[in-house]
């Protein structure tokens, strides 16, 4: 067997051959100490001796505390050369780390420092004894200093209010921050790039690519000639208009397009994209995916249902005049007679999407309209009156609402009228929590959306149609 140490029930096991060699030393201490004794004793020179011999001891001492305060730093080593083991302690409560530590939040942070040297570093290290981690980075440089924009991973027992203020006191101003989840991960350009190829691919997701690209935000289109007549907006210059907390843009179709974030300013390096964003939809033009789905209704008749825009105009006018004034009343609430100057807006795909239930022979009987209101979205439904009551309806506010759920919107709302049983149980069929609002005969139903439960809502499968 080796002659190791050993460890047993935490104390160390020794040898006995290390036992015979440390009695062997002890023996051999005393012989010369006698020796060494009698010699000072009984020689001339004892007390010359003796006292070189305490100058050699003294200096030996000075020599190991210098040697050993030098030294003190380096880890102990076993007899066997390896460096000791971890420590280790009770397992128990005590033993569990803290909440903090476990648990962590994603931030969104932005702040404006001095564009100077040693300010983002100071800002790095007042985060960094926080214990914040700084997953990304990106700089927005200004006139008068630097915008900088962080995703951070804190602990979650760090309140975000903490986490400002320590900002604020290594030198960053105007600081804004919110919660951030798992898509803030993606780096900046990878996001713009997804974004410009899901604009590519279909006119409608231009507002949606805008917020996704610049955060909560509001984004309105202002057509160059109103529906209704009258004079449409300002022009705009070419290369669009910035002013701080509003951005203005020509819009791809005419018009004015406007982007609003009253919380947080705009900077020009957002501007830039998102004017790069627009353009790539001016030069790319009308565009919506052609995917279509065949369905069986309770009846047994087939419909399909499709992405139309305003290529099908004159067959939506066509459905138009097969509805009673009744039926386009309950849909428009206002004159049935201007009810055909809607239509061009609805079917533009640069405010929403509109999906059409067509028969075999190409006739549509239906039409449902995903509109972009703001930030908030409305859903709308007409169905020619031979066509009611036999699922029509059902099927497209189905698709609408999965293709609202896919786009990120939190709910979706109908206006209609109080006597509307149709809209009203199409909106129920829907299994999401509603909320009514009654005003004068017209009546709001807001569903907010849970992307689990739209997946299972009847019309719901085939949200990419959008």
């Amino acid at each position: 067997m080796p002659d190791v140490t050993r460890a047993r029930h935490g104390r160390p096991v020794h040898h006995w051959r290390r036992d015979v060699v440390e009695l062997a030393a002890l023996f051999t201490a005393v012989a010369v100490a006698d020796a060494v004794a009698n010699l000072i004793g009984h020689g001339p020179d004892g007390p010359a001796l003796l006292m070189i011999s305490a100058i050699v001891l003294a200096a030996t001492a000075g020599f190991h505390v210098w040697w050993s305060r030098r030294h003190g730093h380096a880890p102990p080593v076993s007899d066997t050369g390896a460096r000791p083991a971890a420590e280790t302690r009770p397992a128990g409560p005590s033993e569990q780390p803290a909440a903090d530590e476990v648990t962590s939040v994603l931030w969104r942070m932005r702040t404006t420092v001095k564009d100077e040297p040693g300010s983002l570093a100071a800002l790095c290290t007042a985060l960094a004894e926080r214990r914040v981690d700084i997953l990304s980075l990106q700089t927005h440089p200004l006139a008068d200093g630097t915008v900088d924009e962080f995703l951070l991973r804190a602990p979650g027992a760090l309140a975000a209010a903490e986490i400002t203020r320590a900002v604020a006191l290594a030198g960053g101003t105007a600081t804004w921050i919110e919660r951030a989840d798992a898509h803030d991960l993606v780096d900046a350009p990878t996001r713009v790039l997804g974004l410009a190829a899901r604009t590519a691919l279909d006119t409608a997701e231009l507002p949606l690519a805008l917020r996704q690209l610049l955060g909560r935000c509001t984004i309105r289109t202002l057509p160059g000639t109103p529906a209704g007549g009258g004079r449409g907006p300002e022009p705009v210059p070419v290369e669009g208009v910035l002013e701080d907390t509003v951005m203005r843009l020509p819009a791809p179709e005419g018009g004015v397009l406007t982007v609003e974030r009253p919380y947080l300013p705009f900077t020009p390096t957002e501007f830039a994209r998102a004017r790069a964003l627009v353009e790539l939809d001016t030069r790319l033009g009308p565009r919506i995916p052609r995917g279509h789905d065949v369905l069986t209704l309770p009846e047994g008749d087939h419909i399909t249902v499709r992405r139309v825009d305003t290529g099908d105009l004159a067959a939506a006018r066509a459905m138009h005049d097969r509805c009673s004034p009744h039926t386009l009343g309950l849909r428009y609430h206002g004159p049935v007679g201007d009810a055909d100057r809607y239509l061009n807006h609805l079917l533009s795909p640069r405010f929403g999407r509109t999906l059409a239930a067509q028969t075999a022979s190409g006739r549509i009987v239906g039409l449902g309209h995903l509109l972009w209101d703001g930030d908030e979205t409305e859903v709308a439904l007409l169905v020619e009156d031979d066509w009611q009551q036999r699922g029509v309806g059902g099927e497209l506010l189905g698709r609408l609402v999965a293709m609202a759920a896919e786009a990120g919107c939190e709910s979706v709302y109908a206006v209609t009228k109080a006597s509307n049983t149709g809209m009203v149980a199409a909106m129920r069929g829907l299994g999401l929590p509603l909320d009514y609002q009654v005003e004068e005969g017209t009546l709001v139903i807001t569903a907010r959306l849970d992307p689990t439960q739209v997946a299972t809502t009847p019309g719901a499968q085939s949200p990419r149609l959008g």
